[in-house]
């Protein structure tokens, strides 16, 4: 398939962006990652794990958490979401992120964005978690309608394309939606998905 190919060749060694070393910090830099950039994510968590542990972060004051990740914007509901998931961790799972998509989705601040991506890097799980950028190069190659949401475009994509392809695939549409396919001035020039661009065919 023509769109697997290339962004094989365009990133072959795709995956998440965001930094972590233990899966709770991958559980909660999602969450923090809505409406923000893995950049800036990378560098408020980088502080957080410097100052918190997931047991500590559960008995956090809501205020501290709030004055660390201020830059992120919604401070004040993405400091009570990771409060309540550091709490939750360790009261049911002794901290450790499970591999149970009902319990995940049961967490404040966890969607199914948020738990497609945790499930596919941590655990394998094929999945494909459909975020601003998944939806935008979606609905430009003409893979879903413009009307599409996101639940009914992560099962067109998955209808799609193979299922051991998911997991790699979504990181490299994130990457071609980041850095490529952006949604202001995309770099359209040499692109070999053209053909296939409804954005390259109006722009023609």
């Amino acid at each position: 398939m023509e769109l697997i190919s290339y962004l094989e060749e365009l990133y072959p060694h795709a995956r998440c962006e965001l930094s972590y070393q233990k899966d709770y910090e991958l559980l909660i830099a999602t969450v923090l990652s809505a409406q923000c950039t893995d950049k800036r994510v990378n560098q408020v968590t980088k502080v957080l794990w410097e100052n918190y542990t997931i047991e500590t972060l559960a008995t956090a004051e809501k205020k501290d958490i709030e004055k660390i990740i201020h830059s992120l914007g919604s401070s004040n509901k993405k400091s009570e979401y990771i409060i309540d998931i550091a709490r939750r961790l360790v009261s049911d799972y002794e901290g450790k992120v499970p591999n149970d998509r009902k319990y995940l989705e049961s967490l404040k601040g966890v969607g199914r964005k948020t738990c497609n991506v945790v499930l596919s890097n941590l655990y394998d799980v094929p999945a494909i978690a459909v975020d601003t950028h998944v939806s935008r190069v979606s609905k430009r190659l003409g893979l879903a309608k413009e009307e599409d949401e996101v639940l009914t475009i992560e099962q067109k994509l998955m209808r799609k394309f193979p299922k051991e392809k998911w997991s790699k695939l979504h990181h490299q549409l994130v990457l071609f939606g980041r850095y490529q396919c952006k949604a202001v001035h995309p770099i359209c020039t040499n692109c070999k998905l053209q053909e296939y661009c409804n954005y390259a065919k109006k722009k023609k």
